[in-house]
């Protein structure tokens, strides 16, 4: 055995544990589980043992946020900020910084002093 036909099964083997991680995110997420909600946005962001889908992503990433979860929450305005999976819509991108800001994100509080320099 070579060292190409270590990585294809190292890759396989990868592939093969995202599907199932992927599966049973999707699960949870849909009995409303705030951080299976946002894995599987990541997941569908990245193309991670599904497709790549910006929508769908967009869409689990607006429940994790609705449901609390601050990342989400930050991930969300950046979706709205960069148009990926949804419309632009710089109203929506404070909305969502504003709130992961408050819940104490970092970079939320960062991109939203850059959005009051910018704007102010």
């Amino acid at each position: 055995m070579d060292s190409n036909d270590l990585s294809e099964n190292e890759n396989g083997f990868l592939q093969k544990n995202l599907e199932n991680t992927f599966y049973w995110y999707h699960k949870r997420a849909e009995n409303e589980n705030e951080f299976a909600q946002l894995q599987l946005a990541l997941l569908y962001y990245r193309g991670e043992g599904t497709e790549r889908n910006l929508e769908k992503a967009f869409y689990w990433f607006q429940k994790a946020a609705e449901n609390g979860n601050i990342k989400a929450q930050y991930y969300l305005g950046y979706l709205y900020e960069k148009g990926e999976g949804t419309e632009k819509n710089l109203e929506k991108t404070f909305y969502w910084y504003q709130k992961a800001a408050e819940n104490g994100h970092i970079k939320a509080q960062s991109k939203l002093a850059l959005f009051y320099y910018a704007f102010y």
